[in-house]
């Protein structure tokens, strides 16, 4: 949700009694679905909206629940709509306290009532993947200050298949935090990429303007990128699975997994890859999984159980 977004829907629910979702769309400059979007993310902020369907429904703000926007600086309504980062994660940022006191600011000034706690008081939000260990690398605070100076930036970045890092141009868009890990989003030579924080060695910021794609925005850059980065699977692994081994393997392998029928203790299944070399990932289930088709997985299976058992000879 952008900035001018944010407002625009407090502003509107502030002025009037009721009002439609199409309303708010229409005023926002975006879908309904959209809005809806944005109201439940107010709503799971603690914002006191309550959301009616139906033909004499609309939207409205709880009685009491005059939310307090005039005293935020421009420093704090730009914090304010930075939504899905827990509280490390502003602090990485260097944006913690300036986070708490726009959130106290706008808070409701109400009781919570003896049927309903506070939303605060029974959610916590913590992105840190399972068993994540301290990221380490650039600090995403100094990045986004370079960043936030519109220029170009010349990395010193080490990709993960490379023992040494290489210098780079590249024109930033921003920053993206996700599963608990920082990314730079920038172009280079027009591409996207995404540049994880942990392995950028260095930086310089450039006195050149940064050169993005016209129209082109850091959400789109970033849609772009995972939607991409999720979709792909030029290589179809079909296996045979544990029953009791299902669980795990939709934590490990996620959306790339899809389970095509059950017979037995066995479950069919397709693992979508990147390339044949992911067959790796499956390595974990050892004995519990059966590759059976393309062949070239089969053989590359049966290599690097090879090398496995030679290994402990």
């Amino acid at each position: 949700m952008t900035p001018d977004r944010f407002f625009s829907l407090l502003l509107a629910l502030q002025t009037r009694e009721v009002v439609t979702t199409a309303d708010l769309a229409d005023r926002a400059g975006v879908s309904v679905r959209t809005v809806l979007r944005d109201l439940r993310w107010l709503q799971e902020a603690g914002f006191p909206i309550l959301v009616e369907r139906g033909r004499w429904g609309g939207v409205r703000l709880l009685p009491g629940g005059a939310l307090d926007t005039s005293r935020l600086t421009p420093a704090e309504r730009d914090h304010l709509v930075l939504h899905g980062l827990d509280d490390e994660q502003r602090h990485q940022l260097g944006a913690g306290t300036e986070s708490r006191r726009a959130r106290a600011k706008v808070a409701a000034r109400r009781q919570p009532t003896a049927s309903r706690l506070p939303i605060s008081a029974v959610v916590v939000t913590d992105n840190r993947p399972w068993f994540g260990r301290d990221a380490g690398g650039a600090d995403p605070s100094a990045v986004v200050g370079d960043v936030r100076r519109g220029v170009r930036l010349r990395i010193r970045y080490r990709r993960s298949e490379e023992t040494e890092p290489a210098w780079q141009i590249v024109d930033p868009y921003g920053l993206l935090a996700k599963a608990g890990r920082w990314y730079l989003v920038a172009d280079r030579s027009g591409v996207p990429r995404l540049y994880a924080l942990e392995r950028l060695v260095d930086w310089r910021p450039m006195r050149v303007p940064r050169r993005l794609r016209p129209g082109t925005t850091l959400a789109d850059v970033v849609t772009e990128l995972t939607s991409r980065w999720e979709a792909t699977g030029a290589v179809r692994i079909h296996a045979r699975l544990a029953t009791r081994q299902l669980d795990r393997a939709r934590r490990i392998l996620g959306s790339r997994l899809t389970v095509r029928s059950q017979e037995g203790e066995e479950v069919t299944i397709t693992v979508a890859c990147r390339e044949t070399e992911d067959v790796r990932q499956l390595l974990p289930f050892a004995d519990d999984l059966i590759v059976t088709d393309p062949p070239e997985v089969r053989d590359r299976i049966r290599e690097l159980a090879a090398r496995t058992l030679d290994r402990y000879a």
